[in-house]
């Protein structure tokens, strides 16, 4: 995976759920999940985005966006969050990796 970017969330109950929605929202993109034990890396390459109504059908109907801040301890990239959806995308840079910004 040449940019990985995506949530790091808390290990709990809703885990599984919420990776399966994240899976679901970004079909035929490769979703890595990483368990580390007291928290799980979940990453795609350059884009990834989970939904609101995603989130609902997994994890009940009146489950608010805005509580998933509480289970994401971390992230890879840039969020970009609304009342509807939650994207992780690449940081785009406009001097080659490696290369000091002055």
């Amino acid at each position: 995976m040449k940019n990985p970017v995506g949530p790091i969330l808390r290990m709990g109950d809703q885990i599984e759920d919420v990776i399966q929605a994240i899976r679901d929202d970004n079909p035929g993109q490769e979703i890595e999940v990483i368990d580390r034990g007291s928290y799980v890396r979940v990453q795609g390459d350059a884009c990834v985005r989970v939904t609101q109504d995603t989130l609902r059908h997994y994890l009940g109907a009146d489950y608010e966006i805005r509580s998933f801040g509480t289970m994401m301890s971390s992230f890879a990239g840039r969020v970009v969050t609304s009342s509807e959806e939650i994207v992780w995308e690449k940081i785009k840079r406009d001097t080659p990796e490696g290369e000091l910004v002055r």
